[in-house]
């Protein structure tokens, strides 16, 4: 955008573009002097704006830039008047009628003739008059006159009488017959004399062949319509809308103006109060606000328990329903997209792989081993308790059959590593025996004490794990009877315990099934009731070591104990 400029007084009067308005183009009057208001066109030029002024000025202006870009700078150049200005002359005007280049005087040049040639001032600039200057009333140029410097101006055709032989009498002559209409109706406008070929006597029109066409004088220009136009409202282009969308302002400026001279005047707004003023501000809207829209719901929490975080979509829409960048909403407005969630504490179990499928020894006593690691658990139905310190098991003992060997210190073949992979321990069995023909004796260890015993357990690392699944043990079944069911959770981990999604999923083991299909047998001992609907929930959360639930509860928790005990005997 080119920079615009504004020109004021210091008593704080706008000249032109005032009061954040923009002006037209065109002549304002304003510190003793007339002001012209060039603009370019904004998109096909790239020069700026310019004030022009004959001046002088009687008072100190000021004028004010407003840029959108680096600014390009001021221009500016100024006249100081010498003491020899002179002022123009207005030359006299003929009236209609009057005889021209001496044509009604058979002889010479009437005395008015030379007199009006003499005040002409573009003939006296044509022979070489002064420089020209310019003046603070007028834009036109004159030369500065001097009595008696110019001789009358002839045709270059004519002769001087001195020269000239004697002409006889002519019957027909060259005559004003009325004015050409005027350029303006008001205001000052021009016109110009217009001239036929007439008989000397009748005065009767002839055709123009008749008059000598050297000797037709040149029309020159007269005012005419000299009094004011009446004054009008110029109205100004509206500025910008203040807001980009909604309800805004915008204004312009309206100046009462009067055209003359072909120059349009600023004048007194009182000139103009035969007409209605038109507004100088008005409300706009370019379009209607956008807003703000909620398209989901809130997401579920980011984690199962602790404090996360849920989302939800929020968009700025047009009033047309188009998504819009968030500019365009008042984004003090804005609903969060984002927010903490609560899901209450995090409870924890044992997680524990299966066992390992080899036992560690060939033969005689080994183990088979598990990993097992204490985790939380998002499993709603499992009791909210700590691993505790009950920590299962992760070696088992197997047996793979008795060996057989020599006498002596008998070291069996290593066995498999205990874990499949990561680090785990390796076993092999370490006897003192006699070998007979086809059988070996084992011996006290003490028979072989003299000889060095070799290591009966080693380190082994077969292979990063990789990821494998984990479970937890079996919720409590969800019913004693008739068919309930039961929960564990699974999660597939990496060599770091930290959760992964490289595990096998055909190998992931059932993380739900059914439990106590057995029919509900009715309650023998009358006085063993359950006195609540939500029994299986105290059993589920393991109450019943309580008296109070034992009581309360007492056909639950009876059958929760009987069948514990038979589960621990079937063992």
């Amino acid at each position: 955008m080119y920079m615009s400029g504004a020109l004021r007084s210091r008593s704080g009067r706008s000249i032109i573009n005032g009061n954040w308005a923009i002006d037209r183009p065109g002549k304002y009057e304003g510190g003793g002097t007339m002001f012209t208001y060039k603009r370019p066109n904004e998109i096909s030029s790239t020069a700026g704006e310019s004030f022009l002024a004959e001046g002088p000025t009687n008072e100190i202006l000021d004028v004010y830039m407003i840029h959108q870009q680096p600014n390009p700078g001021v221009h500016y150049e100024y006249v100081i008047m010498g003491n020899n200005a002179i002022s123009p002359q207005v030359p006299p005007h003929r009236r209609p009628g009057e005889p021209f280049n001496g044509q009604l005087v058979p002889e010479g040049r009437s005395p008015q003739e030379g007199k009006e040639k003499e005040g002409d001032p573009e003939k006296a600039d044509a022979h070489g008059g002064a420089p020209e200057m310019f003046t603070s009333e007028s834009a036109q140029t004159f030369p500065v006159r001097q009595p008696d410097r110019f001789s009358p101006h002839r045709p270059d055709s004519v002769v001087p009488p001195a020269a000239q032989p004697p002409r006889r009498s002519r019957d027909h002559n060259w005559k004003q017959l009325g004015t050409s209409e005027c350029s303006t109706t008001c205001g000052k406008g021009s016109q110009y004399p217009i001239f036929r070929c007439v008989h000397r006597n009748t005065h009767e029109e002839v055709p123009e062949s008749y008059c000598d066409s050297t000797m037709k004088p040149t029309p020159e220009e007269e005012p005419c319509n000299i009094f004011p136009c009446p004054a009008f409202w110029d109205i100004g282009e509206w500025s910008e809308c203040s807001k980009t969308c909604g309800l805004g302002m915008q204004h312009r400026q309206v100046l009462c103006r009067q055209v003359y001279a072909n120059r349009s005047l600023t004048v007194q707004p009182y000139r103009c109060q035969h007409l209605e003023k038109p507004d100088t501000a008005s409300t706009c809207q370019l379009k209607i606000c956008s807003e703000w829209q909620i398209r989901t719901d809130w997401t579920s929490c980011s984690v199962p328990c602790g404090v996360g975080q849920r989302t939800r979509d929020v968009k700025c829409v047009s009033n047309i329903g188009d998504v819009v960048d968030d500019e365009e909403c008042n984004m003090k407005l804005r609903p969060n997209d984002i927010e903490n969630c609560d899901m209450g504490p995090c409870a924890k179990s044992w997680f524990l792989t299966e066992w390992s499928e080899r036992c560690s020894a060939e033969c005689g006593a080994g183990v088979r081993t598990r990993s097992v690691v204490c985790m939380t658990n998002h499993v709603g139905s499992l009791p909210l308790e700590g691993c505790g310190s009950n920590r299962p098991a992760d070696a088992t003992p197997c047996d793979n059959g008795p060996c057989t060997g020599k006498v002596e210190w008998f070291a069996g073949s290593w066995s498999q590593c205990s874990i499949e992979c990561g680090s785990g321990t390796q076993q092999r069995e370490v006897i003192c025996v006699r070998k007979n023909t086809d059988t070996f004796e084992v011996l006290d260890p003490y028979e072989c004490s003299f000889l060095e015993k070799p290591p009966s357990q080693q380190p082994c690392h077969l292979k990063p794990c990789g990821a494998k699944w984990f479970n937890t043990e079996w919720s409590m079944c969800s019913k004693s009877c008739q068919g309930g069911f039961r929960v564990r959770e699974v999660r597939c981990l990496a060599d770091d315990m930290t959760l992964s999604n490289l595990c096998d999923p055909q190998l992931k083991p059932e993380e739900k099934e059914s439990c106590n299909p057995q029919d509900c047998v009715p309650e023998v001992d009358e006085n063993c009731k359950d006195r609540y609907y939500n029994c299986n929930v105290v059993v589920q959360a393991r109450l019943c070591v309580y008296n109070y639930y034992k009581t309360a509860c007492c056909a639950s928790c009876t059958r929760v104990a009987n069948r514990h005990s038979g589960f621990l005997g079937s063992r």
